[in-house]
């Protein structure tokens, strides 16, 4: 295990370098000259090229790439390019409230789409299943920000229950949790109805039912518990989702952390927020892929993670 884990750490490296470098490459080659944003259109030519030397832009992508990696790997994220503040400070203040909220959605998600999915696969073909399956899809085709907006209309405009923008207290945390989490619920919803109505098919469950086993014995100790590998790896799918998601939802809820950090930075071309943005969700969705494999051998003894 020891030794499994380890390796999987390793190789998190090459992958992060990779996605650091693919994203370092198309922001350099994307139209949009950072100098000249800064200086402003009334600088001369003189002024954008000293400003290019200033940021680094006139040495070679690779150099610029490097310099950035060294520094990043000894905590230096850089300064802003167009606010000229350091990127570690803001982020480390506005990281929390992004984990925080992906955390919030993820729990409810997962809280109610596994139970859900289990009375759909036990109900299966009843009223219940198919207002579960609609009420599912509804949730997966409908884009993310619409269904922000909709809330907001319905909950903060309407009915006045909830805020509508911020993070200042809790009940700022609900409508953009459950706006971030529908998606996540209704996949686990029905990968959950889905592989437990495959395996109450299977001969140990008619087994035990034959033997006399409740019902509800029958489906959480015997069938639940055979499913649940798969339905572990599509929540960890679904944390990195929310983790790429949460750049909508905030913005749509002028929620304070890092992707509507990170929208604001692409559009200005801000080199250093955007590789730092990227960074951290990287190694983020990295632990968080490391933790969904070693639960595998918790759940299933038969998996053997460090051994043959």
């Amino acid at each position: 295990m020891i030794k499994y884990t380890l390796r999987r750490i390793l190789l998190m490296i090459p992958v992060i370098i990779g996605i650091t470098f693919l994203v370092h490459f198309i922001l350099m080659i994307s139209p949009g000259d950072p100098a000249q944003m800064i200086v402003g259109p009334e600088a001369t030519l003189e002024d954008i090229e000293m400003k290019r030397h200033e940021l680094g832009l006139d040495q070679p992508q690779v150099v610029q790439y490097l310099k950035y990696m060294w520094n990043a790997l000894h905590g230096d994220f850089g300064t802003s390019w167009f606010q000229s503040f350091n990127v570690m400070t803001e982020f480390s203040h506005r990281l929390p409230y992004t984990l925080r909220l992906g955390f919030l959605a993820i729990i409810w998600a997962v809280a109610l789409g596994i139970p859900l999915g289990v009375i759909s696969a036990v109900r299966h073909n009843t009223i219940v299943d198919y207002a579960l399956t609609v009420l599912s899809l509804i949730l997966v085709s409908a884009p993310a920000f619409w269904i922000g907006m909709m809330y907001q209309v319905f909950f903060s405009l309407n009915l006045r229950w909830l805020p509508a923008s911020g993070a200042s207290t809790w009940r700022h945390y609900i409508l953009p949790a459950l706006s971030l989490g529908g998606g996540v619920f209704a996949t686990n919803c029905r990968t959950t109805r889905t592989w437990l109505l495959d395996t109450l098919r299977s001969d140990f469950v008619r087994t035990a039912r034959a033997k006399g086993n409740k019902e509800v014995t029958v489906v959480f100790k015997h069938a639940l518990r055979n499913s649940l590998l798969p339905i572990i790896t599509q929540i960890g799918v679904n944390f990195s989702i929310i983790m790429g998601g949460s750049v909508i939802t905030e913005t749509v809820y002028a929620f304070p952390g890092i992707g509507s950090y990170l929208i604001n930075a692409v559009k200005a071309k801000d080199v250093p927020i955007v590789m730092a943005s990227i960074l951290v969700v990287a190694v983020i969705v990295g632990i968080t892929n490391l933790v969904v494999d070693l639960m595998y051998a918790v759940v299933d003894p038969r998996v053997q993670l460090g051994g043959k």
